[in-house]
C-alpha cells in the first residue's frame, strides 16, 4: 500500500475506534448514575444535533479541504471527549453537561462524516478506490466491533472516565493522521463563491440530476429502517425461541464475520456492474428478516444474518466507490450528506417503532413485512438504467474538491 493510502487506513480505523467506544462509555456512565431518561437525553443530545447540521456540513466539506475539515473535526470530537473523561474523573456525573459535550461530539461527526468521504475521493485514484475502499471497511469493522468490547472492558477496569480520555487521544490520533494526508493541488481558489445558502441549493440541485443516487438512497433508507426493528425485536425472538441470550451472541458473531467477509470480497471481485451488486447484495438482507420472522432454527437464523450482513460489507466499498467516481469531486461532500442523513434518520426511527409496532401486531408482522419491503424496493432499482450501467460507462470529471467549483 501507498504511504497515503496506510495514513488513510490508521486514521479512519483511529476514529473508527474512538467512535465505538463513545456509546458504550456514554450509556454506561449514565446507567450508573441516572435514569432511562437521562440516557435517552444524552444519546438524543448527539443525534440531534448530528442530523440538523449533515446539509451545512456537506458544504463545508465542498468548500473546505478535505483535510482540514477533517482534522477539525477530530480535534472537536477529541477535546469533547477529553473534558467527559474530565468531568467523570472529577466527581458525580452532571448530566446537562454531559449532554452539551455529547451534542458537541454529534456536531463534529456530522462536519467530519461527509469530509471524510470528499477525502478519499481526494486521495486515491480512481482506478485504486475500490481495493481501499474495501479495506477501509475491513478495518472500521474490526475497529467497531472491538470498540463496545474495550469500552466495557475499560468500565470495569479503570472506569469512565479513563475510558473517554482514551477516546479523546485517539480521535487527537486520527487528526493528526489524516491531516497530513496528500491530496491534489489547490486549483483556481481565488474565485469569488457564491453564498452558503447558494451552495447549499447547489447541492441538493446535484443530488437530484442523480436519479440512481436518490432512489438507491431512499432503498437504503428502508434498509436501515428495517435494520432498526431486527435488532430490537431480533434479541427478544432469540431469547425467548431460539435458546435463550447465547443465541443472539452467536447470530450477532455471525453478522459480524459475514459484514467483515463482505467488505473484504467488494475490493476482489470483478465487478462490472458495482450498483447492480449493491441492489442484490441490499435485498439479501430480506432473509435474516424473513428468518426471524417465521422464528426459524438458530442455525438458519445466523446462517441468514450472515448472507445479510455480507451483503452490507459487500455494497458499502462498492456504494462508496461510485459515488466518488460519478458524482463531480466538487460536490461530492453535498451530495454525500443527504445519504448519511438519511442512513442516520433511518435507523433510530426503526429502533424507535420496532416495539410499539410488535405489542400491536406481534414481533413476526413488522419483520415479515419488512423482508418484503426490503427486497421488493432494492430488486426494483434494477429497471433503472443508470443502475444497469457499467462502471467507467459514464464519464465523469476526476477534479480533486478541493479545486475551483464549477456548481458554486
Amino acid at each position: 500500500m501507498t504511504p497515503t493510502l496506510w495514513r488513510l487506513l490508521a486514521g479512519r480505523t483511529f476514529a473508527a475506534f474512538a467512535t465505538a467506544l463513545v456509546p458504550t462509555t456514554l450509556t454506561l456512565a449514565v446507567v450508573r448514575a441516572g435514569s432511562a431518561g437521562d440516557l435517552g437525553l444524552v444519546l438524543a443530545a448527539e443525534l440531534v444535533p448530528m442530523l440538523l447540521l449533515l446539509p451545512v456540513a456537506g458544504v463545508f466539506a465542498d468548500r473546505f479541504p478535505a483535510r482540514r475539515v477533517v482534522l477539525c473535526a477530530d480535534l472537536v470530537r477529541a477535546a469533547a471527549q477529553t473534558a467527559i473523561g474530565v468531568l467523570l474523573l472529577a466527581g458525580p456525573v452532571r448530566i446537562p453537561v454531559l449532554a452539551a459535550l455529547a451534542a458537541v461530539t454529534g456536531a463534529a461527526v456530522a462536519f467530519g462524516t461527509p469530509s471524510a468521504r470528499a477525502l478519499v475521493a481526494a486521495a486515491v485514484p480512481g482506478a485504486e478506490r475500490a481495493r481501499a475502499n474495501s479495506r477501509l471497511m475491513v478495518a472500521q469493522g474490526l475497529a467497531g466491533v472491538a470498540g463496545p468490547a474495550a469500552a466495557g472492558g475499560l468500565m470495569l477496569a479503570v472506569g469512565a472516565g479513563w475510558s473517554s480520555l482514551l477516546t479523546g487521544a485517539l480521535f487527537t490520533a486520527s487528526a493528526l493522521t489524516l491531516g497530513g494526508v496528500r491530496t491534489g493541488a489547490v486549483a483556481g481558489g481565488a474565485g469569488r463563491r457564491p453564498g452558503f445558502t447558494a451552495e447549499l441549493r447547489a447541492g441538493w440541485a446535484e443530488t437530484r440530476r442523480h436519479p440512481w443516487f436518490l432512489a438507491n438512497v431512499m432503498a437504503h433508507g428502508v434498509w436501515h429502517l428495517a435494520a432498526g426493528l431486527l435488532l430490537t425485536l431480533g434479541p427478544l425472538i432469540a431469547v425467548e425461541s431460539l435458546g435463550g441470550e447465547r443465541a443472539w451472541v452467536v447470530v450477532a458473531q455471525a453478522g459480524t464475520a459475514g459484514m467483515l467477509a463482505g467488505a473484504w470480497a467488494a475490493g476482489r471481485l470483478p465487478v462490472r456492474r458495482p450498483l447492480v451488486w449493491v441492489a442484490v447484495a441490499c435485498a439479501v438482507f430480506a432473509g435474516a428478516l424473513a428468518a426471524f420472522g417465521l422464528r426459524l432454527p438458530l442455525p438458519v437464523a445466523a446462517g441468514a444474518y450472515f448472507l445479510g450482513m455480507g451483503g452490507v460489507g459487500l455494497l458499502s466499498p462498492l456504494w462508496e466507490t461510485e459515488i466518488q467516481r460519478r458524482v463531480p469531486a466538487e460536490a461530492l461532500g453535498r451530495v454525500s450528506s443527504f445519504d448519511t442523513l438519511i442512513s442516520f434518520g433511518a435507523r433510530p426511527l426503526g429502533l424507535a417503532v420496532a416495539a410499539p409496532l410488535a405489542a400491536v401486531t406481534g414481533t413476526a408482522a413488522p419483520l415479515l413485512v419488512a423482508a418484503v419491503v426490503v427486497a421488493g424496493v432494492n430488486l426494483g432499482l434494477l429497471g433503472l438504467r443508470e443502475v444497469r450501467a457499467v462502471s467507467g460507462a459514464e464519464p465523469v470529471r476526476e477534479s480533486g474538491p478541493e479545486t475551483s467549483p464549477t456548481l458554486r
